[in-house]
């Protein structure tokens, strides 16, 4: 979708470092073999590009690789969580809540599956959905908690599983726990479980900025449940023999492509890491930022590495600080994310009446500096050099009052 100009710098052109990368799972020889290869078993008439064996041993390995039982293959993640969604028939008034700090496309799927999206307050640390305010915000209409594993920060889905037990609904039981992890692929919960192994489903996107890619799109659904995973294959394949359905396969070459990222994904997740935890300590006697926790065990990607400003910084001076840092030093940065019924017109229409002002003071404060793994050391000393000089050239311009 298109990017939000009230969420990059006003002045873009003469950037030295792009506000985000767009690429994030790299390339190397093995995925243009794999490709070459491809092309090569499907230029034939008896073949062509028939997916179905390709597909499914990617869906194999990507199964054994989260520890989750099954795995369904879309052709984005935005497909496969609208029909996620899909199966549980929302009727009017049936309620999905999720975090108001998010990337606008969950909430506009469950506004577009008929569900009623109640937002919910983030987490003052990580930023994802506050389990506290969950509880808070269910009711007897609650069918589902959407948790956001944010900017690869992941969420203790278990706490919301052992939520939606105590709360169930009157008619369908407990909520599903659907847990959105496409900035989160390889990660590992607090309990330990790859992503993707715990909740009632968990998307993934390979979209070409993610974490591993399948040829600039491309989604997964990971879940313990055959009957989902029974639906879900119908609904991507024109609704097998009975039901409704359409075209969301994943295609032979983003299967193949995809096998060799998922191989590959710990070390690019690893790489990334390192980067993120140098930057981090490089930053950290900057007294006007709050840096992201550095969390072990995979259970923070850095799919952004996040700063947050002084709560007087919050807005302008946030903003002054992007601009400086893109005018002034050619270093691109991002608001990543935008409270969403504040960022999109039909999420505001929507939950009309709704506030979470916890979540727009965080937002309010949020800057995300480019950050990829394959930077090079001159780049990655351009930013942390920039970042420091334009936050103090933001303070000189503005300085405390006393």
């Amino acid at each position: 979708m298109p990017t939000n100009p009230s969420t990059v710098p006003r002045c873009r052109a003469s950037l030295t470092i792009p506000v985000e990368p767009a690429q994030g799972g790299w390339y190397t020889s093995a995925e243009h073999d794999a490709l070459r290869m491809t092309l090569i078993d499907s230029d034939g008439w008896r073949t062509g590009w028939r997916s179905a064996d390709y597909v499914t041993a990617f869906e194999t390995a990507f199964a054994q690789y989260t520890g989750a039982d099954q795995a369904i293959a879309f052709n984005s993640g935005g497909t496969a969580l609208e029909m996620i969604l899909r199966t549980l028939r929302l009727r009017p008034g049936d309620e999905v809540i999720s975090c108001a700090v998010n990337f606008v496309g969950p909430h506009i799927a469950v506004i577009g599956q008929g569900g009623q999206l109640v937002l919910a307050e983030p987490d003052p640390v990580t930023l994802n959905l506050d389990p506290a305010d969950t509880e808070r915000a269910m009711g007897p209409r609650t069918r589902a908690i959407l948790v956001t594993h944010w900017n690869g920060a992941t969420a203790d889905i278990a706490l919301f599983t052992e939520l939606a037990a105590r709360r169930p609904h009157p008619v369908h039981g407990p909520p599903r726990v659907i847990v959105d992890a496409a900035r989160a692929c390889g990660g590992r919960t607090p309990s330990g479980a790859r992503v993707g192994a715990e909740g009632w489903a968990t998307l993934f996107s390979f979209e070409s900025k993610k974490l591993m890619t399948t040829l600039g799109q491309g989604g997964m659904v990971t879940t313990n449940d055959p009957a989902l995973a029974r639906q879900l294959e119908g609904l991507r394949t024109y609704g097998g023999r009975e039901g409704w359905g359409t075209n969301q396969l994943l295609t032979k070459a983003q299967a193949a492509v995809g096998m060799v990222q998922l191989a590959r994904l710990d070390d690019m997740n690893a790489a990334r890491i390192a980067r993120a935890h140098a930057r981090t300590a490089a930053l950290a006697d900057i007294p006007e930022l709050d840096l992201p926790p550095s969390l072990d065990e995979s259970r923070h990607l850095y799919y952004r590495h996040n700063l947050l400003l002084p709560e007087e910084w919050a807005g302008g001076r946030r903003d002054e600080l992007m601009n400086t840092l893109a005018a002034r030093y050619g270093v691109g940065s991002i608001i990543s994310d935008p409270v969403t019924y504040l960022a999109h017109g039909l999420i505001r229409h929507h939950t009309l009446g709704q506030c979470c002002p916890r979540a727009e003071q965080l937002a309010a404060r949020l800057l995300c500096p480019c950050l990829h793994p394959q930077m090079t050391s001159t780049e990655e000393a351009l930013i942390r050099d920039s970042i420091r000089a334009a936050t103090a050239d933001v303070t000189r311009s503005r300085p405390p009052t006393s």
